[in-house]
């Protein structure tokens, strides 16, 4: 288990990172691909389990995947912009959930012990939340950087699959405002009600974001530092944890829109930089379909689902649990002696 930790020391130091990123295995994928060519059934025939399995294979450059240690990571932090009105909720919440999770009564909870996934719940400076990014950068570089390293450390090269999942009351507005900054197309786009604000709350979202990427319009040519002006710390958690997963050989099931907005920076970075990630579902924020086609990310699970926490990443654990399964415990034709066309 590799417990260096990092420490990112500027933005050119975790750029470099974000180029610098392994191909995964082409050796282990093709050995998953012939081994589903002898199974049982018509080729193909199990879909999107077949190529998960590969998908295993490749980003854990092994011939046989496992799935020994899964674990959910869950990185909470406030937002400053919350004081614009942006959620039905106050930032409180973030603390008190926090403390749900640790006593085990959270959705995230019951979906982790099903899945046979461990839970680590990191949060992340929550007395001090960020900026308000309609009228400062929501983190300093210094600030950012501390929490994508945070992140980074948080996964070690012993886990077999890792889901990501956040906290954080009123960050659906900073996952919005990043999904502009990096798309286009205007704040209305991307925007919806998060923890359910009314109209007059989600015309406030709009007026926030617009006003964000106004007064940042300096930084917003370069991903990381959208992500930084108008993001979050856990969303900043999730980027780097993303990174380490992707230099340790760890696959990835991503959550719902914050997790997905957290993580696409690297994807402007690099061109297969989400390649070893899967979106496990999509939610029903608004812009998360929209956010999850302009990644070329299709997902697992259209479940109405929009909690965040990791719960839809969480619940696919079952499914990649499945295909390996499948992989694994079927019988070749010649095995079972079935004829083959």
């Amino acid at each position: 288990m590799s417990t260096q930790s990092t420490s990112f020391n500027s933005l050119e130091d975790l750029r470099a990172a974000c180029l610098d990123l392994p191909a995964g295995s082409d050796t282990a994928a093709s050995a998953v691909a012939r081994r589903q060519e002898t199974l049982t059934k018509p080729p193909g025939s199990l879909g999107r389990l077949e190529t998960i399995a590969a998908w295993l294979a490749r980003w854990q450059d092994r011939d046989m995947p496992k799935l020994d240690a899964v674990k959910v990571f869950v990185f909470a932090g406030n937002h400053g912009v919350t004081a614009q009105g942006v959620s039905a909720y106050p930032s409180e919440v973030t603390v008190q959930m926090v403390a749900n999770f640790a006593g085990g009564g959270a959705a995230i909870n019951q979906l982790a012990r099903i899945a046979g996934a461990r839970l680590d719940v990191i949060p992340l400076d929550l007395d001090h939340p960020t900026g308000d990014f309609t009228i400062a950068p929501a983190m300093d570089e210094k600030a950012f950087l501390a929490a994508v390293s945070a992140g980074y450390d948080a996964v070690t090269d012993d886990l077999d699959l890792v889901c990501f999942g956040e906290m954080g009351i009123g960050n659906t507005t900073p996952a919005a405002a990043i999904s502009t900054a990096l798309f286009g197309g205007g704040a209305e786009k991307w925007t919806g009600r998060g923890t359910g604000v009314d109209d007059a709350g989600l015309i406030r979202k709009i007026t926030a974001i617009e006003a964000g990427l106004k007064r940042h319009a300096d930084s917003l040519s370069d991903p990381l530092k959208i992500a930084a002006a108008l993001g979050g710390r856990e969303l900043a958690a999730i980027l780097g944890a993303t990174l380490a997963a992707r230099k340790n050989n760890v696959p990835v099931l991503l959550d719902g829109f914050v997790c997905t907005a957290a993580v696409a920076p690297l994807a402007r970075l690099h061109p297969t930089g989400l390649a070893h990630t899967i979106a496990a579902h999509v939610s029903a924020e608004a812009g998360h379909r929209r956010l999850l086609e302009a990644l070329g990310l299709p997902p697992l699970l259209d479940l109405g689902m929009r909690l965040g926490e990791g719960s839809g990443a969480c619940l696919a654990v079952n499914i990649v649990r499945s295909a390996l399964e499948c992989h694994a415990r079927m019988a070749s034709f010649a095995e079972a002696g079935v004829s083959e066309k």
